[in-house]
């Protein structure tokens, strides 16, 4: 059986070596209740300190700050609601106003949407071409007293990177306070709290090579937010449920990995995707167009558009590669994602978007064989 290509880094990662071998001993012999205060307990306990430790190395913050969850979904739901809740306390929810953007991951578009019935103000932000904010559309929302700003550090489709920076001073300057969804970026460019001058960031596990089923949520110190979810004591009062310590073990390994990786690891990447888009360029020209911001992207993404194809009809006549598109496909209809809707694509470019993602375990020999397939499986179907 020929070995399938993996171009689908984005979507999830394959768990690295080295964070299966760390996860072992407290899926055997490791079992005890980090919360017990018996020799079992303290060994759980040390574990997850230790892990905590990992990932806000990684994160350039203190590991007080560092919330685990059960993914980058719950992480960015108790980053929304959590600031929502607190201020409703307070607040009518009129007063409770959350500024986001029109190409966010559903953990963004859905918590803002559930606030949004019970009353809250949300406000959109749009993005140019590139998938870039419109800082001024967000200056002018900011007007109004906000709550909290809500954007994506990258995008998961086309790769485009938020200035989140600037976003933050322009927020701040305001008063708001400040969530990135950082899913995306961790692990493959520098992603650093005090530089991205942000109150609040979440990473889901399963996109740096860790386990699906953990992530975790960057909380400011002194920052204060209603726990998502009620019970014990546990994570400090911020999230209840016994700890799941072999998959904290699993993405504090997987951050400490990623944090001894960078920046080779950016520029890895960055060769891999510009290799795989100068060998489809060669072969078909302007017959495929770059989705996104040219170089303000993630290192590993990807989008092209298959000009006269569909694409997701094109992978499927190329089983040999395992990768995603931005559109789809019902009885006949093709239609966009909102994020490429939101960019304004036109849906006859549209409906050709073929999203390749690479990453840590892909060899310069698979990206030319994939391209090598899709410039031969494009010019024979056309």
């Amino acid at each position: 059986m020929t070995r399938v290509i993996y171009l689908d880094y984005n979507a999830t990662t394959p768990l690295d070596p080295a964070v299966v071998d760390a996860m072992q001993p407290y899926l055997r012999e490791h079992f005890g209740n980090p919360s017990s205060r018996h020799a079992y307990g303290r060994v759980a306990q040390e574990a997850v300190e230790r892990s905590r430790a990992q990932v806000a190395d990684l994160l350039g913050t203190e590991p007080d700050a560092v919330v685990f969850t059960s993914g980058g979904t719950e992480a960015s739901n108790h980053a929304i609601k959590g600031i929502a809740f607190a201020a409703l306390a307070k607040s009518a929810p009129a007063d409770v106003h959350v500024v986001t953007s029109t190409i966010e991951h559903p953990a963004t578009v859905e918590p803002c949407a559930f606030l949004e019935r019970l009353g809250c103000r949300i406000t959109r932000v749009p993005v140019d071409r590139e998938g870039l904010v419109d800082l001024d559309a967000l200056a002018r929302a900011l007007r109004e007293p906000t709550t909290l700003v809500t954007i994506m550090h990258a995008n998961n489709e086309v790769g485009t990177i938020q200035p989140i920076a600037e976003i933050a001073q322009l927020a701040h300057a305001h008063g708001a306070l400040v969530h990135t969804d950082a899913a995306q970026s961790t692990g493959k460019i520098s992603v650093d709290v005090g530089e991205l001058d942000v109150d609040l960031l979440s990473i889901a596990g399963h996109k740096v090579y860790a386990p699906k089923g953990v992530g975790a949520l960057h909380v400011r110190p002194g920052l204060a937010l209603e726990p998502l979810i009620h019970g014990a004591g546990h994570e400090g009062g911020r999230r209840a449920g016994t700890e799941n310590v072999s998959y904290m073990v699993a993405l504090g390994t997987a951050c400490a990995v990623a944090r001894r990786s960078l920046p080779e690891a950016t520029e890895r990447l960055r060769q891999l995707r510009d290799r795989l888009w100068s060998r489809l360029r060669r072969g078909l020209g302007d017959a495929v167009v770059l989705n996104g911001h040219a170089t303000q992207r993630l290192p590993n993404t990807l989008s092209v558009n298959f000009v006269g194809h569909v694409g997701a009809d094109l992978l499927d006549r190329i089983p040999e590669i395992a990768a995603s598109t931005g559109s789809a496909c019902h009885e006949g209809q093709v239609t966009l994602s909102p994020v490429l809707e939101a960019m304004r694509l036109p849906p006859d470019i549209g409906r050709g978007v073929v999203r390749l993602s690479v990453g840590r375990f892909t060899t310069t020999e698979e990206g030319d064989r994939a391209a090598d397939l899709l410039v031969a499986t494009a010019t024979r179907s056309l």
